[in-house]
């Protein structure tokens, strides 16, 4: 009989398996993130293994109780060595997205601050395993004096608080930073669209789903009906469920995009650029200064040559580039393009690429091409970026426009 009790672990069953199949494959991705960051040394792999790592991790607690360890094991000590990470989740959630959004990322000294909270309680939970060993009868309960007397009674209750305002705080400052990443682009690039990092949007909902859903989960535990295993166990499929997508997406996803890319020497002129620079038109629209002859020798130097050299059929033309040929500086190109033509620079490309689209209609081009290979004639370098730019400025669609065309040539 006691053999067989013994061999009663692993029990696979309905709770068990899926967490156990669903953490192995996020352990998997995780390991090739690690690879990966070993071999090409971007940070970004690097913090997004170690937040798949985590993640996997926390569900090993309800993994290994559904496959009957506890039942199996009556004097396990496997508690005190599943420690609570969660002080560590928020800042590397951030760290991550701003490892990113920014181009010359580096994790300095003062990143290692953020997780000094993680770190006390760690080392807190070896005290209590320390003192505990000490004990007489240790070797034969589960759970020791400290873990039950001041750990599960007063620790545990202050640590999901801390927890709680933790990841409120950083996720808040992580979306900012994307937003903002967001809008910024659309002054140094003039197809944003492989830059807008929609998986970092995606994988900023996905954390903020189970954020929330543990934050109801709690209250609904504490203040309406006590919940059971079986119960809590969704928020650990949920989670166990992200993981499968953050791994694969965070694998596949090129997220490095703008390693290479010179938009500046200055990470801080990036990511404040665009709320100067709206400052800077308010004041210069309230006070509505006239321009200087410089200004204006400079407005038609560019107008002149955007149209006689046509730099926008190129898709990747940013404003670094566009500012070497012109001989300025990337914030001398930038105030002109804003206070000059009231754009900023996405818009101001995307201008003349319409237009460009426009007359390749007007002149019959659709006739030996199609709607889309005339928008990457004219610079465009995504079907969703043309649809959205060209409604935007012309205020129909591609197709509507093209019929409004052909319509027109019948009636005359």
């Amino acid at each position: 009989m006691g053999f067989l009790y013994f061999f009663s672990f692993p029990d696979f069953n309905l709770y068990s398996t899926p967490l156990l199949i669903l953490a192995l494959q996020g352990l998997l991705f995780s390991g090739l993130l690690f690879s990966r960051y070993n071999q090409k040394r971007n940070i970004s792999d690097l913090l997004l293994g170690i937040i798949l790592l985590i993640t996997c991790y926390h569900r090993t607690t309800y993994t290994i109780g559904f496959m009957g360890w506890y039942d199996t094991f009556r004097n396990t000590k496997i508690n005190y060595y599943l420690v609570n990470l969660s002080l560590f989740m928020a800042p590397l959630l951030y760290f991550y997205v701003k490892s990113v959004t920014t181009s010359d990322f580096k994790f300095t000294k003062k990143g290692y601050y953020h997780f000094i909270p993680g770190v006390f309680y760690f080392l807190f939970k070896m005290v209590v395993l320390g003192y505990d060993s000490t004990l007489p009868g240790f070797d034969d309960i589960q759970n020791g004096y400290l873990v039950v007397n001041l750990q599960w009674k007063y620790v545990e209750p202050i640590l999901t608080i801390l927890t709680m305002c933790q990841m409120l705080l950083y996720l808040a400052f992580t979306f900012q930073l994307y937003y903002l990443y967001r809008r910024n682009i659309q002054h140094f690039f003039s197809n944003t669209y492989k830059l807008e990092l929609n998986w970092i949007r995606n994988f900023l909902y996905i954390y903020s789903f189970l954020f929330i859903y543990e934050i109801m989960q709690i209250v609904i535990n504490l203040s309406i009906t006590e919940l059971s295993w079986k119960q809590k166990w969704w928020e650990q499929f949920f989670s166990a469920l992200a993981v499968i997508y953050i791994g694969i997406k965070g694998y596949f996803t090129n997220t490095i995009k703008l390693t290479n890319l010179n938009y500046g020497n200055s990470n801080a002129i990036f990511h404040n650029y665009i709320l100067e620079s709206e400052v800077v038109h308010i004041k210069k629209n309230i006070e509505t200064k006239g321009q200087s002859p410089d200004f204006i020798t400079k407005k038609e130097r560019l107008e002149n040559y955007i149209e006689n050299e046509k730099p926008y059929l190129d898709p990747d033309l940013n404003l670094v580039e566009l500012s070497k040929k012109l001989d300025m500086t990337r914030a001398e190109l930038s105030e002109l393009i804003n206070e000059g033509f009231g754009f900023n620079f996405n818009d101001f490309i995307n201008q003349y690429r319409v237009d460009a689209v426009k007359k390749m209609l007007t002149n019959g081009k659709h006739q030996q091409l199609s709607l889309l290979g005339i928008a990457y004639e004219c610079g465009f370098n995504s079907k969703a970026t043309f649809n959205r730019v060209f409604k935007k400025i012309t205020q129909s669609s591609p197709t509507e426009y093209l019929k409004s065309i052909s319509n027109q040539t019948l009636m005359d």
